[in-house]
């Protein structure tokens, strides 16, 4: 396992691909060079590992219901057409 970052041959674009990895946005054959790539670097495994949970988080936190009340709020004021106080 390396610190493949700290030798120079991680850049930018190398954690770009980490993130189209993610997506799904890649061809076959680029992922299977970029899961070898993570399989053996220790630092684009980790960065991989928190943009892994970094998703997880924003996914649940996008499944929570705004409470009704509020959404009962914003609408009044948007019929009232005035601001809400701050």
């Amino acid at each position: 396992m390396g610190d493949c970052q700290s030798l120079g041959d991680c850049d930018d674009q190398r954690i770009g691909r980490i993130y189209e990895y993610l997506d799904g946005a890649l061809s076959r054959e680029d992922l299977g060079e970029i899961k070898a790539h993570l399989d053996g670097c220790t630092d684009c495994a980790s960065e991989y590992d928190l943009e892994c949970v970094i998703r997880s988080v924003v996914k649940r936190s996008c499944k929570e219901a705004a409470p009704d009340t509020l959404k009962a709020a914003i609408l009044s004021r948007l019929h009232e057409g005035r601001p809400a106080a701050v």
